[in-house]
């Protein structure tokens, strides 16, 4: 399973492990599986009743009565059980950490500045950490772990800010928001209102880029230039690109319901659900970070 996050492109069900459509080698009575399309998991769709995601390597077909495939009977494998369990210990851990830290690093006058430096400090140490996770070929907890911690002190910190000095009530208003496009997308994905193919992957991907590299510009020419760079996070542009960063948001939470749902299928080790949890970690912090920049931008032109 590969997660497909706004940030990071994680690695999971590796290449050589062999799940979820990574395995090169030949299958019995079949031609190898691969991803020349760019495709995360595999590009033969016609073989999988028209998943364009995931070959199962274990599943093989009944040639003499025609049986679809069916996933193996094998213990270790991941559950949704599994998933939900670490997401929830991976986001407890986020908000304690949070809630620590809004309550330790005050942002009065005479504190802010070195509240400021250590959330500061714990994002970009929680972001090398998401780095070398995402490069990874298994889950490491306790790295996971870690990062969640790292990144609840930053995202305390931050609210503590926005909700004190800018806009209050802001952070609720974010955590309402983003369980709001949570439940959303959710029920909309297990409806079938939202199909993830390779097409949505791929225009999900483009958007995504271009969103981060404008950003980029517009920091690169906010730090050289002072200001708020090109406009692009605040005022007009900034609501329009805050809303944006939401709908690009919902869009990678399909993208991990789709990965996580062809992980169980198909058969990866439970300790899998880890990297599940990460990226749907990842995901809830950008939607909720967005929904924080919005709710600021909107409140403070008041």
């Amino acid at each position: 399973m590969r997660s497909s996050n706004p940030v990071f492109s994680r690695r999971g069900f590796s290449r050589d492990n062999g799940y979820a459509g990574f395995n090169t080698a030949p299958q019995a009575g079949g031609a190898a599986v691969g991803t020349q399309s760019g495709n995360p998991y595999a590009d033969q769709q016609a073989q999988q009743g028209g998943n364009p995601y995931a070959t199962n390597p274990y599943a093989q077909q009944d040639l003499q009565h025609g049986a679809p495939p069916q996933a193996p009977v094998t213990t270790g494998r991941m559950t949704i059980d599994d998933v939900v369990m670490r997401t929830a210990t991976t986001l407890g851990v986020l908000v304690v950490t949070a809630a620590l830290a809004w309550a330790l690093l005050p942002v009065d006058d005479a504190n802010i500045g070195r509240s400021y430096g250590i959330a500061i400090g714990a994002g970009l140490v929680a972001m090398v950490l998401a780095l070398v996770q995402a490069f990874k070929r298994k889950a490491s907890p306790a790295l996971i772990l870690t990062y969640a911690a790292l990144e609840g002190v930053f995202l305390g910190v931050i609210s503590s800010v926005v909700d004190n000095r800018i806009a209050s009530g802001a952070a609720m208003q974010a955590v309402i928001g983003t369980l709001a496009v949570f439940t959303a997308v959710l029920v909309a994905y297990k409806a079938g209102w939202i199909r993830v193919n390779r097409r949505f992957y791929g225009f999900v991907m483009a958007a995504a880029l271009g969103f981060i590299l404008l950003m980029a510009v517009n920091l690169l020419f906010a730090v050289f230039g002072g200001g708020d760079g090109l406009g692009f996070r605040s005022g007009p542009l900034g609501i329009i690109f805050g809303v944006i960063g939401i709908l690009l948001g919902a869009c990678f939470l399909a993208l991990d319901f789709k990965q996580v749902e062809d992980g169980i299928a198909y058969g990866a080790p439970r300790e899998e659900a880890w990297l599940a949890a990460f990226g749907l970690t990842m995901t809830l912090v950008w939607i909720y970070l967005e929904f924080l920049r919005l709710i600021a931008i909107l409140q403070g032109d008041d």
